[in-house]
């Protein structure tokens, strides 16, 4: 832990929480403070107003530190979307009044706004839970031995993505699948991304098939979220080269997926998902969808319902705890259980069906509905405590997200394999905080799989002693 800083400065990132709360009489001036305080806290943490950034990079060159990639889109999903929730309690579609602007169902607003506070809280926590550990080494225990990191990256990624289709034949260990599948495109993007400019030809076709083939995966997935993170790690990993040509390509490329992705991921599950056309046909059919048809109500209730969880968080706010008290330690002994791999314990309660259970008991959907609806971190944390629960959650994932960057950094001998490649393929699960279950398991195989990546990188004598 670092005490470099005054902990009173810790106090200036709760500031829009505590006005919030004062103000929570005026349930649009609670929101709007608790929704603005978002973008305070963006500004004060990225310009090193609380606690200066690493100097050992130029910020271009460290995005995917926590401090930045996780807080930008862990705090910025959870926060700042849930405004196209409020303009359409206040009757607008598609950005344009309608006739029932003026008749706002107050208590629908009162709960939005409570739920704001919750999220300015926990992004206030979050923060501060990274900056307390926000202290890199100045001097590395261990140094990368190679005589080009390009090709190290392109090997990484061709031998992690045929071990991430063996876990899939393994049963029990199919979590594994992920992390690896997730570590061969990050190694092959950052591959990428240092071929290019090196001009060699090789790597650069190879990597741009891994690419693609992640991206059509992706697109045949019926997932949104995969098709965006694969542009916009692309574009982060190209940005310190080509920032001027990132910004022009890129920021577009994202703007016109967050416009066609809400009616091609809707058209693509109801002809794949039902089995009407396969995955080829569907993918098509969805595209013609997005770039040919009138898709603005499917994009205004991806933005209001999809986009945001707000409408769903106030479903648990309002049950819980009048009709169901709080959770407790129960959420953590639940994910201590997820943890144990199923190969060694076959008959182990379903994650699935520990999670669905909260929501049903909630009342946010039916048991007979086939919608899944698992609550984001930031919920399980108010279910588990309300809002003491909210801040110590936070403020313990902040700290454990930040450690976890230092570690890898460390481990493999600086940010480059330590935090671009190793945390941020193993670990992204911190970009989007998800179900307690599913969070704590993933976090702790992914470090025991950290571990055993060092070791085999130390025994082939890639990683060495300084």
């Amino acid at each position: 832990m670092s005490d470099t800083i005054p902990y009173e400065k810790y106090l200036l990132l709760f500031i829009p929480w505590g006005l919030s709360v004062l103000f929570k009489e005026n349930a649009l001036l609670s929101y709007m403070t608790a929704w603005l305080g978002s973008f305070y806290i963006f500004f004060i943490t990225l310009s090193g107003n609380i606690k200066p950034l690493p100097k050992d990079l130029s910020f271009a060159e460290q995005i995917m530190r926590p401090i930045i990639l996780v807080q930008i889109i862990f705090a910025g999903y959870m926060c700042t979307t849930s405004i196209f929730y409020i303009l359409n309690i206040y009757g607008y579609t598609n950005f344009k009044a309608g006739l029932s602007t003026f008749l706002v169902d107050t208590n629908k607003l009162q709960v939005a706004a409570q739920c704001q506070r919750y999220y300015i809280l926990a992004h206030a926590a979050l923060v501060s839970g990274i900056i307390l550990f926000m202290n890199y080494p100045e001097k590395q225990k261990y140094k990368v031995e190679t005589r080009d990191i390009s090709n190290l990256l392109l090997t990484i990624a061709i031998i992690s993505l045929p071990v991430s289709i063996l876990f899939t034949a393994i049963p029990g260990l199919s979590q594994f699948y992920y992390q690896f599948n997730s570590l061969s495109f990050m190694s092959g993007t950052l591959a990428l991304a240092f071929a290019i400019p090196q001009k060699k030809v090789w790597n650069t076709g190879i990597c741009l098939f891994l690419y693609f083939t992640n991206f059509y995966t992706a697109l045949v997935s019926g997932f949104k979220e995969p098709i965006i993170l694969s542009v916009m790690v692309l574009g982060i990993f190209l940005y310190p080269t080509y920032k001027k040509i990132v910004l022009i390509t890129f920021l577009p490329a994202l703007f016109l997926l967050f416009t066609v992705l809400p009616t091609y991921a809707t058209v693509f599950r109801e002809n794949a998902w039902s089995g009407d056309a396969s995955s080829g046909d569907a993918s098509q059919l969805a595209l013609d969808a997005a770039l040919n048809g009138d898709n603005q109500d499917t994009n205004w209730d991806f933005l209001v319902y999809r986009l945001s969880e707000i409408d769903m968080f106030t479903e648990f706010v309002q049950s819980t705890p009048d009709k169901i008290d709080f959770y407790g330690f129960k959420l953590l002994e639940q994910s201590f259980i997820a943890i144990i791999p199923r190969v060694f314990w076959p008959s182990k309660p379903s994650t699935e069906d520990l999670i669905m259970q909260r929501v049903y008991d909630a009342g946010v959907i039916s048991r007979n509905s086939t919608v899944s609806a698992k609550p984001a971190f930031v919920v399980d944390a108010y279910l588990s405590g309300g809002a003491f629960g909210v801040f110590i959650s936070m403020l313990i994932y902040g700290m454990i997200a930040q450690y976890i960057s230092i570690k890898a950094e460390e481990l493999f001998g600086g940010y480059l394999l330590g935090t671009a490649l190793i945390y941020s393929g193993l670990f992204q699960i911190f970009w989007r905080g998800l179900s307690f279950e599913f969070i704590i398991n993933t976090v702790f195989w992914s470090y025991v799989t950290m571990f055993l990546i060092f070791k085999l990188l130390r025994s082939r004598n890639i990683i060495k002693e300084v």
